[in-house]
């Protein structure tokens, strides 16, 4: 099978397509004809700073949709022909407060989805979403289990409260902005890109204002109850001090500098939260698929490249020129 491979030089460089045996089948594992993968920064991240040059070589990706081109013996929950969607967690199953002990991401240490076949557990699999292509699906699962986990069990938004996202433009962020909407919570995005501000604008955030700005003055009159941070150093000074007294912070990355320093002081007397979140649990993911159809939601889908364009992908949210998320297609025939 054709997959995109890591190995032998760290970044972009490292990666190239092709041939790769086809997985073997276990008794309780489903095998997955990939139509549509998706592309995360935690692809990025595998390939520029974990997965080295001495590993053995890696197929990344967390994310796909397909259909079920064989199952095992075992296998009670699909059936060959069934449209899903991979489920990038493992070992997560019921929602807690924190990932048990050995959960892992799909697409390292294992082989992960960038490949015409993914074979996993038939657990590690939910069925597609009837409302969403499989171009949608397959970019669906990581950026949109996330934004649910962050916005929802961790930050408990609630309708007529006011959320605030600083760096619209991720995937996670904009399916964050679609899920606050539906509820009928208030949104305030930033980002340094006028283009992304009146997409974000378009797609019902009430209020967007360059990251570059006093946040301060630009929203004296605002009061933000939540704020989901995955800037890092670059603005949490910044989140910390536009977030109401009592306001909550949930932060789930960085994309610029992990370590921040904090006025406990200022922390404590303001009686602040600082929540940490990564991605969800099993329980949540369909949880979150629900949701999705209840309201109708669809990632806000940039672009998807042919699977000889694959760098260009890589390229493209490397430079995070993206507004929302980019698809791989392994669709060849």
């Amino acid at each position: 099978m054709k997959a995109i491979v890591h190995e032998q030089i760290v970044g972009i460089e490292g990666l190239t397509v092709k041939e790769m045996e086809e997985p073997r089948l276990g008794e309780k594992e489903v095998k997955v004809k990939v139509h549509t993968a998706g592309l995360n920064r935690r692809d990025l991240a595998v390939i520029t700073k974990r997965h080295q040059p001495e590993d053995p070589a890696l197929i990344p990706g967390s994310d796909a949709a397909g259909t079920v081109m064989e199952v095992g013996d075992k296998v009670s929950r699909f059936q060959i022909g069934d449209e899903v969607v991979v489920n990038p967690g493992l070992g997560w199953k019921k929602n807690s407060s924190a990932p048990p002990e050995g959960f892992e991401i799909v697409g390292l240490p294992d082989h992960g989805t960038f490949a015409q076949f993914y074979t996993s557990d038939e657990n590690h699999f939910e069925a597609k979403p009837s409302h969403l292509s499989f171009e949608e699906a397959g970019v669906l699962s990581l950026a949109a289990l996330t934004a649910y986990r962050a916005l929802f069990t961790r930050g408990n938004l609630q309708k007529d409260q006011t959320v605030m996202l600083p760096g619209i433009g991720s995937g996670v962020l904009t399916f964050a902005l679609k899920y606050a909407k539906a509820i009928g919570a208030r949104v305030i995005v930033t980002s340094r890109s006028e283009d992304k501000l009146q997409q974000a604008l378009a797609l019902g955030a009430d209020r967007a204002i360059h990251t570059e700005d006093g946040w301060n003055e630009a929203l004296h009159d605002e009061s933000i109850d939540l704020l989901i941070e995955s800037i890092g150093k670059a603005t949490f000074d910044k989140s910390l001090n536009i977030i109401r007294k009592g306001g909550t912070i949930v932060t789930f990355g960085a994309t610029t500098e992990d370590q921040i320093q904090i006025d406990i002081r200022k922390f404590f007397y303001g009686q602040y939260n600082l929540l940490g979140s990564t991605m969800g649990s099993a329980e949540e993911l369909r949880e979150m698929l629900q949701f999705i159809e209840k309201h109708n939601i669809k990632p806000q889908l940039d672009r998807v490249y042919s699977l000889d364009e694959y760098k260009n992908a890589f390229e493209y949210l490397r430079d995070t020129k993206n507004f929302g998320k980019i698809g791989i297609s392994f669709k060849l025939d």
